[in-house]
């Protein structure tokens, strides 16, 4: 499984599993407790994958922040929870990507990826390894400029 297949849906707790698409939106399982889910076109949906970080040069991917995180955690969970006060979040995630935009990258969006991280890391998706195999394809499919 890679940051490829993996949805947030807004107004729904946790991250999916794209497992499907229909004619009128697509399945997706819950990685909480596993529950399949339909989700209709008018949905707001994100792919992990297609989720950038500001920073003050340039947008970074996902995929590229928990990389970050996986290496300074040495591929385990993170020191600190998504629930902990925000200047405590904030000085985290100044260690783990130290140029990000303080005023376009808002404390709930660290709560999110501190949470997000910590459901797929027992997963092994956000795996140093493995992300940088998918950073890795996803280079080799961009286009010529």
């Amino acid at each position: 499984m890679s940051l490829q297949k993996i949805l947030a849906i807004s107004g729904k707790p946790g991250l999916f599993e794209l497992k499907l698409q229909t004619r009128t939106g697509f399945v997706a399982e819950s990685l909480l407790d596993g529950k399949k889910i339909t989700v209709g076109m008018r949905s707001n949906v994100s792919l992990l994958s297609e989720i950038a970080v500001y920073t003050y040069n340039e947008e970074i991917k996902l995929a590229e922040v928990f990389k970050a995180i996986a290496t300074k955690e040495n591929d385990g969970p993170t020191a600190i929870s998504h629930k902990e006060d925000n200047s405590v979040l904030v000085t985290y995630f100044r260690e783990v990507l130290p140029e990000f935009d303080e005023e376009r990258v808002y404390p709930s969006d660290i709560k999110k990826i501190i949470n997000w991280y910590n459901m797929l890391q027992p997963k092994g998706i956000v795996s140093v390894e493995s992300l940088s195999k998918e950073l890795k394809e996803a280079e080799s499919e961009k286009p010529a400029e």
